[in-house]
């Protein structure tokens, strides 16, 4: 538990330094248009993704690589694509976003197989391929959110 409200202060410290960061400077970013209601289901889509990762994390300070790759394929990965209505919003997206997103639902995937290698292995190889693969997950995130934004 200890370890979790540690995890949740630095998450809330390092959002707090990228939103001061960012507030002042003008935003660069490609904006990208589509109707109200589709950036308030990709809004909430992102949210998702969020808790997800914070399920994640959950699962991996239990100790549990297997639970933890089981809700990324789940909920992230590949097979997840039909459950967050991917493509009527593609269509809205410029082709970099779109290459961006798919990556992170590839990574998600990568992310679920290095968790399942090292529930089985128990290396700290193992163990450090499950850490390398959750950051390529957030790696795409921020890659995205860096380059476009919806409102």
């Amino acid at each position: 538990m200890r370890a979790h409200n540690t995890l949740i202060g630095v998450s809330v410290a390092i959002s707090l330094v990228a939103v001061s960061s960012t507030a002042n400077a003008e935003d660069d970013r490609v904006w990208v248009e589509m109707p109200q209601h589709m950036q308030v289901h990709m809004l909430g889509s992102m949210r998702d993704h969020l808790h997800v990762l914070n399920d994640i994390l959950a699962a991996l300070s239990n100790g549990d690589a297997a639970t933890a790759g089981k809700v990324a394929e789940a909920r992230l990965g590949m097979s997840s694509l039909d459950d967050h209505g991917a493509a009527h919003l593609a269509e809205f997206m410029p082709q970099g976003m779109r290459d961006t997103g798919t990556e992170m639902h590839r990574a998600a995937s990568r992310f679920a197989q290095a968790a399942a290698n090292a529930d089985v292995e128990h290396t700290f190889e193992a163990q450090q391929s499950v850490f390398d693969a959750l950051q390529s997950i957030t790696a795409a995130c921020t890659a995205c959110h860096d380059g476009y934004r919806i409102r």
